[in-house]
């Protein structure tokens, strides 16, 4: 997967947006006010940060060496992803999974005004 089908796939779902807040470099997706995907535009193999499950972030991080803790964040939450060599049905599943995390998290309110948008 490119950057393209990445952001293309992760704006196609509900109250998502983008955003550039600490760099020209890192794009920001965001569920309602809270961050679920992080992609380093510039960064060669393209990586992107994502939370999962911690027991199945436990379980990506034995099975893949392209999935580390995520630098900078809650290593048992979030995930260093090196998209090269990772079968792309893999990447989608850690996107959904991260934005359903993210999207769980939201106040109700927040939650109703983006299914109801």
């Amino acid at each position: 997967m490119d950057a393209n089908e990445i952001l293309d796939y992760c704006l196609a779902k509900k109250g998502v947006t983008e955003s550039f807040p600490f760099d020209n470099e890192t794009l920001v997706m965001k569920v309602g006010t809270k961050i679920f995907l992080l992609m380093g535009l510039e960064r060669q193999p393209l990586g992107i940060n994502v939370k999962t499950d911690p027991e199945w972030s436990s379980e990506l991080r034995e099975q893949y060496p392209q999935v580390t803790g995520a630098y900078h964040m809650n290593k048992t939450h979030w995930n260093s992803v090196i998209v090269d060599g990772l079968k792309r049905d893999l990447i989608l599943k850690m996107i959904d999974q991260s934005y359903e995390l993210v999207f769980k998290s939201l106040t109700k309110k927040a939650k109703e005004e983006i299914e109801n948008s």
